[in-house]
């Protein structure tokens, strides 16, 4: 990444539904981001579930996907809740970027989670678990601000943008807060590189 262009983020959709709330979120906060960071949608609905059988040879979207992923300079997680967790595809994604074992394509990578659905705890629990498995991951992701919303039919406009003064503002703080994080984690990857 050169020092003129904005950074390129992963952005991974737990949902495989086109019309799901959180995909229409993700483009909103993609068009807020557009200054600072470029962030490029990873397709995740044509992995197949992870068997460790298939690591021998890799299957074409699995290469696809391990590839958008390293070659992006940060990564953002996007996640709605699924029975008090993450959904199956997202875990499956998550699987498939960390295999074969040594190749993870996540380790080292400045990230950042949000997640919305119309119930009122904002995703809170699957965010949490999220955490976890990033952590495991080797991902730095960001601790603040938290994106735990709870969508209301006002949240956008006919062309799917925010509407909502102050939530725009939470994500224009989400926006600064880590388009600033990847910078410095790029930054010291940089620096460490130089000095190896």
């Amino acid at each position: 990444m050169s020092s003129f262009q904005r950074p390129s983020v992963a952005v991974v959709v737990g949902s495989v539904s086109k019309g799901s709330l959180n995909r229409k979120f993700a483009g909103a906060l993609a068009r807020l981001a557009a200054p600072k960071l470029d962030l490029k949608f990873v397709e995740i609905g044509d992995l197949p579930i992870y068997d460790y059988e298939l690591e021998a040879a890799l299957p074409a979207p699995v290469r696809r996907f391990k590839s958008e992923i390293e070659g992006a300079d940060a990564v953002l997680l996007i996640t709605p809740e699924y029975l008090r967790s993450i959904p199956a595809a997202l875990k499956n994604a998550l699987e498939w970027g960390a295999r074969p074992y040594g190749k993870s394509s996540w380790a080292g990578k400045p990230a950042a989670i949000a997640g919305v659905t119309p119930g009122a705890i904002g995703t809170a629990v699957a965010q949490s678990h999220l955490r976890s498995i990033a952590t495991v991951l080797e991902l730095i992701v960001i601790s603040q601000p938290e994106l735990y919303i709870q969508i209301k039919p006002e949240t956008f406009d006919a062309n799917g943008d925010i509407v909502d003064p102050a939530l725009r503002d939470l994500l224009t703080k989400f926006i600064d807060v880590f388009a600033a994080w990847v910078a410095r984690q790029n930054h010291q990857t940089l620096l460490a590189a130089a000095n190896f």
